[in-house]
């Protein structure tokens, strides 16, 4: 995501969310706002996992819904935008009736939704766009969602990487921050740490670090 404006200046509402979506030429040329492929750390972290119930907070296209649903996942797919839900819906219809009947998706603003205690197997959320303790307080009703025996995963980009636009004017948090606020009796924090990968920045290929936090909820 890229722009000009300070978050000061930006309010990541519904109509914020929608106009993005319904401005974006696509990186795809086909509309899209997004690649229309699941995020890679969400693929790193979650392929090992047993398909079970998952919630996708903060789902935009679909496209990490769909890639669990594909892997056998009852996915809960979450986000503010309508027309990013719409968009979202189409493709996992496009992806065919048994990826879309395991898929629901709920538009609820991430900045106040409490999803409730101990409802899924996998709790994903990527690459969030709040204010600090907003995103603070997102990251602990998430972590409450998890089932025992269920993962936690945040994924975000690195606070200290100056690739990540957004990230850099503290609207993100590291791993160790995020692990530092789980109760370490109830969860075992598996991966915590900034994970590089490679992607095209102003035509020239460059490495940026995600934010990966996995922990798993005892049981």
């Amino acid at each position: 995501m890229s722009h000009t404006h300070s978050h000061d200046e930006i309010e990541f509402t519904q109509e914020y969310w929608d106009d993005r979506y319904g401005t974006a030429g696509g990186m795809d040329g086909a509309g899209q706002l997004w690649s229309g492929q699941p995020n890679a750390q969400l693929v790193a972290q979650a392929a090992d996992l047993a398909p079970g119930t998952a919630l996708d907070a903060g789902c935009g296209e679909g496209a990490d819904a769909i890639w669990l649903a594909r892997r056998g996942w009852t996915v809960t797919a979450v986000d503010v935008s309508a027309v990013a839900l719409e968009r979202a819906a189409d493709a996992a219809a496009a992806a065919g009736d048994e990826v879309a009947r395991l898929i629901t998706w709920r538009r609820a603003d991430l900045s106040s939704w409490d999803p409730g205690p101990a409802r899924y197997d996998l709790v994903a959320a990527q690459y969030m766009y709040l204010p600090l303790a907003e995103l603070e307080a997102l990251q602990s009703r998430l972590a409450a969602a998890v089932r025992p025996g269920g993962t936690l995963l945040v994924v975000g980009h690195h606070p200290g990487d100056m690739h990540a636009t957004v990230s850099q004017a503290g609207l993100a948090r590291t791993a160790e921050e995020i692990a530092a606020s789980l109760d370490r009796d109830e969860w075992e924090v598996t991966v915590a740490d900034g994970v590089g990968r490679s992607v095209e920045w102003e035509g020239q290929p460059v490495t940026v670090r995600d934010t990966v936090l996995r922990a798993a909820r005892r049981r």
